[in-house]
């Protein structure tokens, strides 16, 4: 038996598109991957209030701003996947 390259395994695998339906194992990663952005975005945000050093509060406003801005694109991309699927069923 021979074995390939590993690299070439790997590219095999790749996509140039996301695929047009999610699993419902890839669902409920997305979910988990939300759900830590909104909490780590929340706390970061009640130490921030909570915290009298200037210097640690702007550090903590810029985490919360940061997992802000990840929840937001994880739900463009879910959102642009959403209206693409629709748009597809409707044609």
């Amino acid at each position: 038996m021979q074995q390939q390259p590993v690299n070439m395994q790997n590219q095999q695998n790749l996509f140039q598109q996301p695929p047009a339906v999610i699993s419902s194992k890839d669902a409920m990663y997305l979910t988990d991957m939300l759900s830590w952005n909104l909490l780590s975005m929340k706390k970061a945000h009640f130490y921030a209030e909570h915290c009298q050093d200037q210097e640690l509060k702007t550090a903590f406003d810029r985490c919360g701003q940061m997992h802000q801005r990840h929840y937001e694109r994880i739900l463009t991309h879910l959102n642009g996947q959403n209206s693409a699927s629709i748009g597809n069923i409707q044609q």
